[in-house]
């Protein structure tokens, strides 16, 4: 049986990322933070913590870290029924990964109702759609909207649908791409010529989806071309609008684009589907399931359906 106090020592200390702020929290001596992960790793036989400058978990650790966070999960449950009134005494916070365009069109707005109605908070980690499974493997979070069909061990992947992504700039960018060349290139090789040579707008080093676009419409892969990293969604359109260069918006975000200056498809009906799954642990608390059919819910009212 796993002591308790011992795995709320090491989630603080995880948490936190030092033993200085764990013990703080926990109104205990670092002494006493400090002997309690010892004697955790003792009885388990192997090390749950890489000590340094910042501390941060071995996989042993992450994957008791995701255990401490489901039995909170678990207890809080357990008391909101006890007292019978439906809802926790306090508030239960769910760590979510969602990548940045999900948060800022349709998973917010489908998931509030449902914080609101349950005394929910949320603690959102923002990484791109092909990398948020790896804070669901490491225990940081509940729930991720992933591209990863494949279900992780313990975990269940349901399909949410597809974000549909086009090539967008400002209209005098497109104009002037579009531009017959006086005895040079033609067509699409002209245009896909121009776009490498032109700045593209990515949100972050992770985004990929670029690449794709070049990849599925002209046939180019691996291809070097300038950029500019714009890691948040409005910046991100702002600098499109700029004439900065060219980017992959989401047709959600662009059906929102009432009121702002007009962007304009850089090779009409060319898009880039990213199909997306909603993976979260096999054994949900109460809290977890109303969050998982809150997303579930949203995707299927917001995005594209096969």
């Amino acid at each position: 049986m796993l002591d308790a106090r011992q795995l709320d020592a090491l989630a603080a200390v995880i948490e936190h990322g030092s033993f200085g702020e764990a013990a703080k929290t926990l109104s205990l001596t670092l002494a006493a933070v400090s002997l309690r992960i010892k004697s955790l790793e003792g009885e388990l036989g192997q090390r749950l913590l890489v000590r340094g400058k910042q501390v941060r978990a071995t996989p042993a650790g992450q994957a008791l870290l995701g255990h401490v966070r489901q039995l909170r999960l678990m207890e809080s449950d357990l008391l909101a029924g006890l007292q019978g009134g439906g809802k926790a005494g306090r508030l239960q916070s769910l760590s979510v990964a969602v990548n940045a365009d999900s948060l800022s069109s349709w998973f917010l707005p489908g998931v509030a109702p449902v914080l609101q109605g349950h005394g929910l908070l949320l603690d959102v980690v923002v990484d791109d759609q092909d990398h948020t499974h790896d804070a669901l493997k490491s225990g940081d979070v509940t729930g991720c909207v992933t591209t990863l069909a494949q279900a992780m061990r313990g975990c269940v992947a349901e399909p949410l649908g597809v974000m549909r992504y086009r090539c967008m700039a400002s209209p005098a960018l497109v104009a002037q791409w579009n531009e017959p060349a006086a005895g040079g290139k033609a067509g699409s090789n002209r245009l896909a010529h121009r776009l490498l040579a032109s700045p593209a707008v990515i949100f972050n080093r992770k985004d990929a989806l670029q690449d794709t676009f070049l990849a599925q419409h002209f046939k180019l892969k691996g291809a070097l071309y300038p950029r500019h990293f714009v890691p948040a969604v409005d910046a991100f359109e702002l600098a499109l609008e700029l004439g900065m260069g060219w980017g992959m918006v989401p047709d959600i975000l662009l059906a929102a684009r009432t009121h702002r200056p007009p962007l304009q498809e850089v090779l009409p009906g060319c898009a880039v589907d990213v199909r997306l799954y909603w993976q979260h642990w096999a054994r949900e608390p109460l809290a977890a399931q109303r969050l998982t059919q809150a997303v579930k819910q949203a995707a299927k009212v917001q995005l594209l359906q096969d």
